[in-house]
């Protein structure tokens, strides 16, 4: 069983900062690619930020230069730190990762989903 647990969210005002957190826990072998997505009241989920096992990231244009993605891999861990947030930031936010488990089996894994939302 695997599971992933975003933290972090919640209202800030527009310029604030938020931390999210998405911990992976259960019978893990291996987390190669993590993913941050969201999705804003009425639209579709849209791809925040990516980052693999060896760090490499890439953003939407539209967080670009304002989010960072990182990872703890030793926690299994990804974190997304939101600076100069903007209303159009707000959405709930998910984690996804493709995940191998013990019993040497691949799978596609989902978070609940945090709340963030920037007032303006």
């Amino acid at each position: 069983q695997v599971q992933l647990v975003e933290s972090g969210g919640g209202l800030v005002q527009a310029g604030g900062s938020l931390t999210l957190s998405c911990a992976a826990s259960g019978s893990i072998i291996y987390i190669n690619r993590m993913v941050w997505y969201r999705q804003a009241p009425g639209k579709q989920r849209e791809l925040v930020a990516t980052i693999t096992t060896g760090g490499s990231t890439n953003y939407a244009n539209s967080v670009q230069g304002r989010f960072t993605i990182s990872r703890d891999n030793a926690k299994n861990t990804v974190y997304l730190q939101m600076n100069s947030l903007k209303p159009e930031d707000t959405g709930v936010y998910y984690c996804n990762a493709g995940i191998t488990t013990t019993r040497g089996l691949w799978g596609d894994y989902w978070g609940q989903g945090t709340q963030v939302t920037v007032s303006s």
